[in-house]
């Protein structure tokens, strides 16, 4: 079965993601900082997993939950030695994350150690955790085949690539680093596994005391798409949930009423989306997937 790393998974979006995933069948290792509420979320998706459809003397998904710092090398490798007793690595979800400040503050009261932090955690760290599980994402099996990953891509996104109606271009040095020129050639489409980067509308707003926590995520952005061209066996996806109701937007906004926003388990279908449509690399939203019916292109 296949198998996914999730980090940042014991409440809010992780922890929504690993729930549908368990609930389809694979198999997990899921991390936080604290270790009670991780075992908790761990029971929950070992019960969502045992539903699922594994095939005869398959068992329920397997669910592996590791306390710990994304921002330690150590754990890092704990998590990708655990994927690989599994069987391997399918998918990679960086989603752990840090405000640098909490409540959010102005550029000019931003705390420099909280600044290192926001990058340490939200830019160092997924890099530091894809370099350690890049082996195993080059050998996964998930789409057993090109062809097959090729008819799929073809049938659900017909505009793959770029936002502009042109076929994503793996090698956007040869013409722009904003990868927004056309291509002649067909887009190289990787067979490997999948890494998705969650990233927000603060990497590319210009957000009033959003900037330490923008700028960590907009370098995130800026990585995931050299990851990109840099590996093309690869699909990475850096993804834009839009507005949700989570302990890190009422850390970062203590007074505003989250009442009205989105719970975490409304933007899943759209990173499902992703997974199951075999998207192109590139940048999305939650609510422009989420809204197309045919092709959904990058942005």
């Amino acid at each position: 079965m296949p198998v996914a790393i999730i980090t940042g998974a014991s409440k809010g979006l992780g922890r929504a993601l690993a729930a549908a995933l368990a609930g389809r069948g694979w198999d997990l290792v899921v991390d936080a900082r604290s270790a009670g509420p991780l075992e908790e979320a761990a029971r929950e998706l070992r019960a969502a997993g045992r539903g699922a459809g594994r095939g005869a003397g398959r068992g329920a998904a397997r669910v592996v939950a590791l306390p710990g710092d994304v921002a330690d090398a150590g754990h890092r490798a704990a998590l990708v030695a655990a994927a690989g007793e599994l069987g391997g690595l399918d998918l990679l979800v960086n989603n752990a994350s840090a405000l640098g400040a909490e409540p959010l503050v102005r550029l000019a009261d931003h705390p420099l150690d909280g600044l290192r932090t926001a990058l340490e955690v939200n830019v160092v760290a997924p890099l530091g955790l894809v370099q350690e599980a890049l082996p195993l994402l080059l050998m996964s099996s998930y789409l057993p085949s090109y062809e097959e990953f090729a008819v799929r891509a073809e049938r659900t996104f017909r505009d793959g690539g770029n936002g502009n109606g042109e076929a994503y271009d793996s090698h956007p040095c040869t013409e722009n680093a904003r990868n927004a020129g056309s291509s002649d050639s067909s887009p190289y489409i990787g067979t490997g596994g999948m890494i998705l980067n969650i990233s927000s509308d603060a990497a590319v707003e210009a957000c009033p005391t959003w900037g330490g926590y923008g700028a960590a995520k907009a370098a995130l952005d800026q990585q995931s798409a050299v990851l990109a061209a840099e590996e093309p066996g690869l699909r990475v996806w850096w993804v834009d949930p839009g507005d949700m109701r989570t302990d890190l937007y009422a850390a970062a906004v203590p007074d505003d009423d989250t009442s009205a926003r989105p719970l975490p388990e409304t933007v899943v279908p759209a990173l499902l989306r992703l997974l199951d449509g075999a998207a192109a690399s590139g940048r999305y939203t939650a609510a422009s997937v989420a809204a197309t019916t045919g092709g959904v292109s990058a942005r």
